[in-house]
């Protein structure tokens, strides 16, 4: 039996995949074709839809060879989504954009028209043509074309940066919500101090990577199971090297030892491992990613800081969801009885901060758009979120601050640069 976390990089595999939906879509047009062969039979078809065979044998032939061509122009344009990925966007992007459901519905139509014609043309003789057949695949034909517009449309529409980071940020906000909400439901109260004594196992990895999601409820539950409390030592996101502790088995309250050993393989199995970060549990990830869009754009080789200000639009999004959120920094969720099994380690509303802000601050210090407008989001949140977030808030205004007295030496330019302005340059200053 596969473990979950095996299940888990099956399940990314297959999300990630330009080729297993297209494959699909071969398969299902090779069987749509008998069946056309099948219900031509029935001449179900007015008489004017009857087909010569040379006419059918040409138009097959043609939607052949068009259905080939659009898939080399889809392949292009995924060529440069790359390229614009890597150069103006993030690579980190690349993760979120393979999962495109219309460009695999794009592709998948092309393979399955593709495959529906091409298994049409050897019914064609003189005395028999698939009518049927040619009357369904030039319809095939339309529905890509249609995919095809739509699909260019929102290439040209969706590559843009700011689009790129309303996605990310829509899609950080949806993980944390979520994830928040599950952990709410399954806390354990009064458990924040749990465990106390040392561990009586550690369990380790044996391969290395990226910690990319638990199995929460199978960890609960195996941990219920033996009669323990599971401590994951490691922070969602982490790259850990092979032979890591990732989980301590400490023993339940009041209970001398666990009561049965748990199978460290089984337990390392509810733990996903991968090459690198995914967005399914953390949504630190979309913050990432949005950071590394915006410090490109204040790269020399770009020297956009307009799109770094579109960009710190949708940060200063996500650090509201998160400000308002209550981040303890370890969750301790329960089972179904209310005991406490497993303890996990989160990010608190600093780290959050942090990564939403240093980079930027530390690239764009010399950009006045940049400075105005990080004053104007640290401001903001200063306004909305509870007090006991204001004192993190605080330490950035004064890291802002420094930085605009070390990059502007003149009095009448460090003025400007300490204003905030919503827009970086050209909104309501204050």
């Amino acid at each position: 039996m596969t473990s979950w976390a095996t299940r888990f990089r099956l399940r990314q595999y297959v999300k990630s995949s330009l080729w297993i939906v297209p494959m699909l879509g071969l398969v299902l047009g090779t069987l749509l074709s008998e069946l056309a062969l099948v219900a031509d039979g029935s001449k179900w078809l007015p008489g004017d839809w009857n087909y010569s065979a040379t006419t059918a044998s040409g138009v097959l032939t043609a939607i052949v060879g068009a259905m080939v061509a659009l898939l080399g122009f889809v392949v292009t344009i995924g060529v440069l989504v790359v390229q614009q990925a890597t150069g103006t966007l993030s690579p980190r992007y690349m993760r979120l954009w393979y999962r495109d459901r219309l460009q695999k519905a794009v592709l998948a139509t092309f393979t399955g028209t593709f495959a529906f014609a091409f298994s049409l043309l050897r019914s064609v003789e003189s005395d028999s043509v698939p009518d049927a057949g040619v009357a369904l695949a030039g319809m095939a034909v339309a529905v890509s074309l249609v995919l095809l517009l739509i699909y260019l449309n929102r290439f040209t529409h969706n590559l843009r940066p700011v689009a790129v980071a309303e996605l990310v940020a829509r899609m950080g906000e949806a993980v944390f919500t979520s994830g928040a909400a599950q952990i709410r439901g399954a806390s354990a109260r009064g458990a924040e101090a749990l465990p106390s004594d040392g561990p009586v196992l550690r369990i380790r990895t044996v391969r290395g990577g990226a910690l990319q999601a638990f199995d929460v409820p199978g960890l609960v539950a195996a941990a219920a199971r033996h009669d323990c409390v599971f401590v994951v030592t490691r922070l969602i996101g982490d790259f850990v090297p092979p032979d890591t502790v990732l989980v301590e088995v400490h023993r339940a309250g009041g209970v001398a030892a666990p009561a049965s050993r748990p199978d460290p393989a089984r337990v390392a199995g509810l733990i996903a491992l991968g090459p690198e970060r995914t967005i399914d549990q953390d949504p630190a990830f979309a913050l990432r990613v949005l950071v590394d869009i915006a410090i490109r754009a204040l790269s020399p080789a770009v020297n956009d800081p307009t799109t770094a200000v579109q960009v710190i639009n949708y940060i200063e999004w996500l650090l509201h969801t998160v400000g308002r959120t209550r981040l303890p920094g370890r969750f301790v969720l329960a089972d179904r009885h209310g005991e406490a099994r497993l303890v996990l380690l989160g990010r608190d509303w600093e780290s959050y901060l942090q990564l939403a802000t240093c980079e930027i601050m530390a690239y764009g210090s010399s950009s006045v758009q940049i400075c105005r407008r990080l004053r104007a989001m640290l401001e903001g949140l200063l306004d909305t979120l509870p007090p006991e977030l204001h004192p993190s808030v605080h330490a950035q205004l004064r890291l802002l601050r420094q930085s605009v007295e070390r990059e502007f030496t003149d009095p009448d330019r460090r003025a400007v640069a300490e204003q905030a302005d919503h827009q970086g340059i050209g909104g309501q200053s204050s």
